[in-house]
């Protein structure tokens, strides 16, 4: 498994229309070509989607 997840981004998004997920970050061409080349292990658009992290820290 990758070290970043797209599945746990808050980026990826769901398309109800197309019924699927997608990524929402705009990249250009260089940058897309970046991203795949590092078979998806570093993004650096990867935000954590799970809203709560910082409350269960506080704990």
């Amino acid at each position: 498994m990758s070290a970043t997840s797209c599945d746990y981004c808050a980026n990826y998004v769901y398309d109800e229309e197309s019924e699927s997920y997608y990524c929402d970050v705009n990249l250009d061409e260089d940058e897309y070509y970046r991203f795949i080349s590092t078979e998806y292990k570093e993004c650096p658009y990867y935000r954590n989607g799970d809203e709560y992290i910082v409350v269960r820290h506080q704990l």
